[in-house]
């Protein structure tokens, strides 16, 4: 009975101890998969990127005002784009922010933990909509009623597809926001409350500037997720290359043009073709600058408890 015992104890060491050397293996394996995935996109998009600035002047490119690749007379200035991106993200942004950050003071200040566990699970649905139920949702309801109010709106606009985008990145917002700020010690809350703060002076001067790097860092993921959002601005505002900033007209943005160009009828290896990537690279470029500038305020405001 005693050997067999001890032959168990040693054999369920030998599975420790060979799990010990299997597992750290399997997640670096993991890890590098995730690695070199992203080292495969980039390199793909400077690779075909590169043979577009081989035909086009990158000059051109980023200072042109006119963006028609797939015309007679080709012009490949990508400012409209980049205009119809920016005009369709702030407005995003005007919406969502104040609404997210609202929101998640509330659940983390105000709200009761009944309700608390209703209403965020609720609101996290939200993320879970398809993203072209959003556009529908845009065309068929938002943009009529813009139109009753101002009748001089174009049907597809930047207007109606801003307002949806920023309702569709409230929630990781709200929740991000929220988990940074119930991160913030009890004892803060405390000390304000003593010294005679009232629960909005504690969660407006204390809690937020506590959790300020998180809800950075939850604001600019949903500009990035606004930036990168495709299948709404592609129904609701329009495919017009405009360089205007009037939100009541419609507008191309940079992931709308990716869509209509890839699928059409382009010739594979043409410059209209290589502009899909040109373009790719520039919104790439766009999200790492968004994430570097969010790395580098949530580094200088974090605090550590």
């Amino acid at each position: 009975m005693e050997r067999q015992m001890k032959k168990s104890a040693l054999t369920s060491r030998k599975s420790i101890f060979s799990s010990d050397i299997i597992m750290p293996k399997v997640l670096l394996l993991f890890a590098a998969i995730s690695i070199l995935t992203t080292v495969g996109i980039v390199l793909v998009l400077l690779e075909e990127s590169y043979r577009f600035f081989q035909k086009v002047p990158i000059l051109e490119f980023i200072t042109g005002t006119k963006w028609t690749p797939l015309f007679a007379d080709p012009q490949y200035g990508v400012l409209p784009l980049l205009v119809g991106t920016f005009l369709v993200t702030v407005i995003a942004s005007i919406v969502a922010l104040p609404l997210g950050l609202g929101s998640a003071i509330y659940l983390s200040e105000y709200a009761p933990d009944k309700l608390r566990s209703v209403l965020k699970p609720v609101l996290e649905i939200l993320a879970g909509i398809p993203t072209i139920v959003y556009g529908f949702f845009a065309l068929s309801f938002v943009t009529p009623i813009i139109r009753a109010i101002l009748p001089q709106t174009e049907v597809f606009n930047a207007l109606s597809a801003g307002i949806v985008v920023g309702i569709m990145i409230i929630p990781m917002i709200s929740s991000l926001s929220e988990d940074a700020m119930s991160a913030v010690p009890a004892s803060l809350r405390n000390a304000a409350y003593a010294l005679g703060s009232t629960k909005l002076e504690v969660a407006v001067k204390v809690v937020v500037p506590a959790a300020l790097s998180g809800i950075v860092a939850s604001f600019v993921l949903g500009l990035s997720r606004a930036v990168g959002e495709t299948m709404i601005v592609t129904l609701a505002a329009g495919a017009l290359p405009n360089m205007s900033f009037n939100p009541l007209q419609s507008v191309e943005t940079l992931t709308a043009y990716i869509v209509s160009v890839a699928s059409g009828d382009t010739t594979y290896g043409s410059v209209g073709y290589l502009t899909i990537y040109s373009v790719g690279f520039t919104l790439f470029v766009i999200t790492l600058l968004m994430n570097i500038i969010a790395g580098y305020i949530s580094r200088k405001f974090r605090e550590e408890y």
